[in-house]
């Protein structure tokens, strides 16, 4: 879905593809909040701040207005030294006498200097007071009409696109030094909704309306936050390739939710069959709120790819898909999110991760690029993907082999195949203990156990991703047990250190996937991808207890497996 540009100045050089991601607060709003004027109008009790306290002042919130009006800026109001250096000014248009009145020649009593001016629908948004009320004519005190309220009974905060974001930032922005921000200058924007965190619930041009929680994702109100599915990151995936594929754009803005923007830009580095460069960004805070940190975020953004930073000298790009935050820039791979913060982003891995700075005043610089293999060079990219592979199904015992159509007739990811990649947590001091003479208890595994048994059900590839010791990735005696389990019915298995490891996981056991420095969230992406390229291990007819040849078979598999981990 995308919302075409309308931009009325001259062609700018460059296009830019923009794509709203889901929960994103660097597209969320505050809730919209009736003002006292509006309450005064209709003698509603006055607005209070959260604590309960009275406002200095009323709200006002980014508004068009229907008609021209004239109103008069008193002169030298802007700063509080501007009077002091009245000298400096030409004469303001004229004065307001005691009465109010408008003179074009100062009074003797001096009156009120102003300038007087026009304001016009086509000036653009304007600060006003937010005169809305609720249909019952009560205030509206947040987002719902009640507490706890249903969807119906909802208003949202999150744009459906960011047209509106895009839009605020250059009619309210400025520059240091007192310069509008020149995002349409520099380039031209396409806006594309391939999961949104805001949606139309009535209409939506000919597709009719859109459905909450299946086609845009938002977290608040908290109580009706929605997550996306695998089949819509299939789905966001295939318009991604789509839109960058046509070669209308020098690169692409995704825009999404903080906690998970890195696991997004990780997957797309990986399928996207592009040469232009993937920024992400992210915010801390909403939009139009408080120091919000989106905005600078989204400018920064186009000055990297305007700049040509990203790319080489044959124009394509060099950096894979990265995230740009706080005047940094990420490689997607070695970043994570750690606080809730402007500045909360880490470098993961213990080995890089910031790839180049945004230069300040001055351009960007690009300080370190990847060796791993990303976007045109990825070797499980969508174009080097097959249309089908292996995968497994049944249950425990009876597991056979079924052919998974990954890839339709065009090329794209089929929603229904998406892999399903499950996170299992190593932690010390577990209920039972392993003896001297005692095999692991591998029974009591449930949660990795039932996951293998609902896997051949319903999922035909599937994985597992260990967090375990940091770096080594492995687990307790019983859960590396269950986990050999999971191999030899057909699904591989990544080792990985807990929390943000700095170092590289060993590869101490042939039949398990070493995660690198991989975090399991990366981890997880990576052997998703590979679910696609390569299908599911081969199948022992005991997975609890596999033949010496069987265990050939499957360390064979692995070390497949192993060579894309090695590379991406």
């Amino acid at each position: 879905m995308t919302t075409p540009s309308d931009n009325p100045r001259a062609t700018p050089r460059v296009r830019i593809a923009v794509f709203s991601g889901p929960t994103a607060t660097i597209g969320n709003s505050p809730d919209l909040v009736t003002s006292n004027k509006a309450r005064r109008r209709h003698g509603l009790d006055p607005l209070t701040t959260l604590d309960g306290a009275t406002p200095r002042f009323d709200l006002l919130r980014p508004q068009r207005l229907a008609a021209p009006v004239t109103v008069y800026v008193e002169a030298y109001t802007a700063h509080p030294l501007e009077a002091d250096a009245r000298e400096l000014y030409a004469l303001p248009d004229g004065w307001l006498n005691a009465r109010g009145e408008f003179q074009s020649v100062e009074p003797d009593d001096g009156g009120t200097p102003v300038y007087e001016v026009e304001l016009r629908p086509d000036d653009g948004l304007y600060p006003l007071p937010y005169m809305a009320r609720q249909a019952d004519g009560s205030a509206w005190d947040a987002t719902t009409t009640f507490p706890f309220a249903p969807p119906a009974h909802s208003r949202q905060t999150f744009y459906p696109d960011a047209r509106r974001v895009y839009e605020e930032i250059e009619r309210f922005g400025l520059e240091d030094h007192g310069h509008p921000i020149n995002l349409s200058t520099r380039a031209e924007f396409d806006f594309f909704r391939p999961a949104p965190s805001g949606g139309y619930r009535n209409s939506y041009d000919d597709d009719g309306p859109e459905s909450f929680g299946e086609d845009y994702f938002p977290y608040y109100p908290y109580h009706l936050q929605r997550e996306p599915d695998l089949a819509t990151l299939a789905r966001a995936t295939n318009l991604v390739q789509q839109v960058l594929a046509s070669g209308d754009y020098i690169g692409a803005q995704w825009l999404e939710g903080s906690p998970t923007t890195e696991e997004t830009l990780y997957w797309l580095a990986l399928l996207v069959d592009t040469t232009v460069p993937i920024v992400g960004h992210t915010a801390q805070r909403r939009h139009q709120s408080a120091s919000a940190d989106g905005a600078r975020n989204i400018i920064d953004g186009v000055k990297f790819l305007v700049s040509s930073a990203a790319v080489d000298e044959s124009g394509r790009n060099r950096l894979g898909a990265v995230l740009i935050v706080d005047e940094l820039v990420y490689s997607a791979r070695e970043v994570t999110k750690v606080d809730a913060r402007p500045g909360g982003y880490e470098a993961t891995g213990g080995h890089g991760g910031i790839v180049a700075d945004m230069g300040g005043y001055g351009p960007p610089r690009v300080t370190y690029t990847p060796t791993y293999l990303h976007t045109h060079s990825s070797d499980v990219r969508l174009s080097h993907l097959p249309t089908t592979v292996s995968g497994v199904t049944g249950e425990p015992g009876e597991i056979r082999l079924v052919e998974i159509t990954v890839k339709d007739a065009d090329g794209y990811l089929v929603p229904d195949a998406m892999p399903v990649v499950s996170i299992t947590k190593y932690g010390r001091y577990g209920r039972m203990s392993t003896g001297p003479d005692e095999a692991p208890d591998t029974g009591r595994e449930v949660e990795v156990l039932g996951r293998i048994a609902a896997n051949l059900v319903d999922a035909p590839l599937a994985g597992f991703v260990c967090e375990g010791m940091s770096p080594f990735g492995m687990s307790s005696p019983a859960t590396n047990s269950a986990l050999a389990t999971a191999v030899f019915s057909g699904m591989p298995v990544v080792r990985v250190g807990r929390g943000n490891t700095g170092g590289m996981a060993y590869r101490t056991d042939p039949i398990f996937i070493s995660g690198s420095n991989l975090t399991s969230t990366k981890a997880r992406m990576l052997l998703m991808a590979a679910l696609l390229k390569l299908g599911t291990l081969p199948v022992a007819e005991d997975p609890t207890n596999p033949t010496p040849a069987e265990r050939t078979a499957t360390e064979q598999a692995v070390a497949t497996y192993q060579h894309i981990f090695d590379t991406h």
